[in-house]
């Protein structure tokens, strides 16, 4: 639905030892609580990162993936960017094309759809 919208516009950076970040929108017309949320897989330059390294943070909170499953007093609203990050890593500078797909549980339908987005940001 919101596929274009996914990748917050301009938010690569290089965050220190936290390692480097991304915004990522909800892909869905209403918020979502935080254990719907089965994957956020992310590329960048065509090297997929692996899934045990992302971390997921909405509103001060950081989360593995793995954490998210049992997250169930915690929600991701729609508009709201959340950083996916990646610990202990760095992004060179200049141009990158990066891939987010998220993957959610909807109570409505018999599969996980996985909405994704594919732009090119850079980092200084």
């Amino acid at each position: 639905m919101y596929d274009k919208h996914i990748i917050y516009p301009d938010s690569l950076r290089n965050d220190g030892d936290a390692g480097w970040r991304v915004g990522v929108r909800l892909p869905y017309y209403r918020g979502q609580v935080l254990s719907a949320v089965e994957d956020i897989a992310l590329t960048v330059d065509g090297e997929k990162v692996p899934r045990d390294d992302v971390r997921f943070t909405v509103r001060g909170r950081t989360w593995t993936l793995d954490e998210l499953e049992t997250t169930y007093d915690e929600r991701w609203e729609f508009g709201e960017v959340a950083d996916v990050s990646v610990p202990g890593r760095s992004v060179a500078p200049g141009k990158h094309t990066v891939t987010a797909a998220v993957q959610l549980r909807i109570s409505y339908l018999p599969w996980s759809p996985v909405t994704s987005c594919t732009t090119e940001l850079a980092v200084d």
